[in-house]
């Protein structure tokens, strides 16, 4: 599904990105971890549009999409989470969801006046999707509450949450375990399994918390010094001498 291939970054005399190239396949859930500073962010960054590469392709579904800006890259149904969530604060849960899809009748102004029905048709239908979604995340009973106070676990699952209103077919999930709790962090796992087993979503998640890429990633990805060093199982990259001496703390010896 998403195919990078020899991408070069550079921020000044610094190589954030070296030479770069890996696969996610479709309806995987691949993992990629490394030390701070080794790229993985950058590498989102590229993904998404936020930065264009030096040198390199990167290829979503056999189309290069490396340079498009963001909102080119959403339309084609990748769809990503930063470290920090980005809700909007002062709105409800609720609305917060219902934002999200794009192209929506009613962001012209003028459709209010001369389309009403048709907006507050869209509306209805896309409040009923965003229900639906709140439920499948267990975020129901907070729908009508302001985003902003939210826990961070809860603001994590919001941000999952977000990613089903856009119908993704990549999801790019940057740190989902930062901060959250262990009975909330079940469920972020267990719906990203459910997400990518029952729809089909292919997910490729930036995670420290290597007991939630060991028990949820096949394959895990392993970055050094802004390019590949190591891919595989969980099981094959606990077992990597390299890895082990410089990313896992030998926790797995």
């Amino acid at each position: 599904m998403l195919e990078i291939k020899s991408v070069d970054k550079s921020f000044g005399g610094l190589k954030a990105v070296n030479e770069c190239s890996m696969l996610v396949n479709e309806g995987s859930i691949t993992g990629l971890i490394g030390p701070n500073g080794a790229g993985k962010t950058t590498l989102f960054n590229l993904i998404t549009g936020f930065y264009k590469p030096d040198q390199g392709e990167i290829q979503f579904q056999g189309e290069r999409i490396e340079g498009l800006p963001p909102d080119r890259i959403f339309h084609k149904k990748v769809f990503r989470t930063f470290q920090i969530t980005r809700e909007f604060e002062q709105m409800t849960v609720l609305e917060n969801l219902m934002i999200v899809p794009s192209s929506q009748i009613g962001e012209k102004i003028w459709n209010t006046w001369l389309r009403p029905r048709k907006v507050m048709e869209q509306e209805k239908e896309l409040k009923e999707k965003a229900l639906e979604v709140l439920d499948f995340v267990e975020l129901m009973d907070l729908k009508n509450e302001y985003a902003g106070t939210l826990s961070g676990g809860q603001k994590k699952l919001l941000e999952l949450a977000k990613s089903m209103m856009a119908d993704p077919r990549l999801v790019l999930l940057d740190e989902p375990g930062a901060g959250v709790n262990p009975t909330l962090m079940r469920k972020l796992v267990g719906n990203i399994r459910k997400l990518c087993e029952k729809r089909g979503i292919t997910f490729f998640l930036i995670e420290h918390d290597m007991n939630l890429v060991m028990n949820l990633c096949n394959p895990v990805i392993v970055m050094s010094e802004g390019k590949k060093l190591a891919e595989g199982k969980p099981e094959e990259i606990k077992k990597d001498e390299n890895v082990l001496e410089a990313y896992l703390g030998g926790q797995y010896r």
